[in-house]
């Protein structure tokens, strides 16, 4: 009852401000408020709410699917809109690429998909996990925890396309929240950090222009599948035959130090 009642009493307030404010920041400071009603035993019920909000509004994006995910869709070429395809990618993992500190920020990820669904302005969300994608994100060269900022160019008539724009944020495990990840695109935040433009700019990246971005992603997932302690030995196999062939065999070379010792007529026959 107390939370029907000061969810009646805020919805005026809520009102006045539409006008004021953008969608996003309106759901959001509504669901923090609704949140800050609810006992702490009842978060549960609202975290997995976002969930399956999130669920229907977020791509997975796998190595066989993120190229064709990832294009100016037909709805936007065949439309007058003129600007790019916005996407907001996050990148995450669990134990073993973000060695169990992505929790938090999966929470939040999920919040504001739900907050992004109300909104039409808002862009289209892709999902990594490195865990479970490991070679998608050794082609990509991504480390959780952090979201990609995408822009698709729309193809021209003449189906030339102007490169595409990627903005790399980087996740605090411990203090980013909600509406920071909102703020990227509200507030463009993502303007903050310069744009990437690196060898693995799965893109216009050289690897990808030369296609060579998907095999080396491969022979980097398989380099990473390697324990350190193999690389240990081989290591240790490789120094000691430098070192072996430096300073020669020693027992060669006590061979041959007994030779040039020995008389030179030689020891008489046995039988002699």
């Amino acid at each position: 009852m107390r939370l029907s009642t000061a969810l009646l009493v805020a919805l005026p307030a809520l009102a006045a401000t539409q006008q004021q404010f953008p969608l996003a920041n309106t759901l959001q400071s509504w669901f923090e408020k609704a949140k800050s009603y609810l006992p702490d035993a009842a978060t549960a019920p609202v975290t997995t709410a976002a969930a399956k909000a999130a669920a229907a509004n977020i791509t997975p994006l796998t190595v066989d699917n993120w190229q064709s995910v990832l294009s100016p869709s037909p709805s936007h070429a065949s439309n007058t809109w003129d600007g790019p395809e916005t996407w907001m990618v996050f990148v995450s993992g669990t134990n073993k690429t973000c060695y169990g500190l992505c929790g938090g920020l999966e929470v939040s990820w999920n919040e504001t998909a739900a907050l992004f669904a109300a909104d039409p302005t808002a862009p289209h969300l892709g999902y990594i996990n490195c865990d479970r994608s490991p070679v998608l994100c050794a082609i990509w060269h991504a480390h959780p925890p952090t979201v990609w900022y995408i822009q698709l160019p729309i193809p021209a008539e003449d189906q030339s396309r102007a490169p595409t724009t990627v903005h790399i944020l980087r996740l605090n495990t411990t203090t980013t929240t909600t509406q920071d990840i909102v703020r990227i695109h509200t507030e463009k935040t993502y303007e903050k950090v310069g744009v990437y433009e690196g060898a693995f700019q799965p893109f216009d990246g050289w690897l990808a222009q030369l296609g060579f971005a998907k095999p080396i992603g491969y022979v980097l997932f398989g380099v990473s599948m390697v324990p350190s302690w193999a690389f240990m030995i081989v290591i240790s196999l490789v120094s000691r035959n430098l070192m072996n062939r430096r300073i020669g065999n020693p027992d060669l070379q006590r061979l041959r130090q007994a030779q040039r010792q020995a008389p030179q007529g030689g020891a008489p026959p046995a039988n002699e």
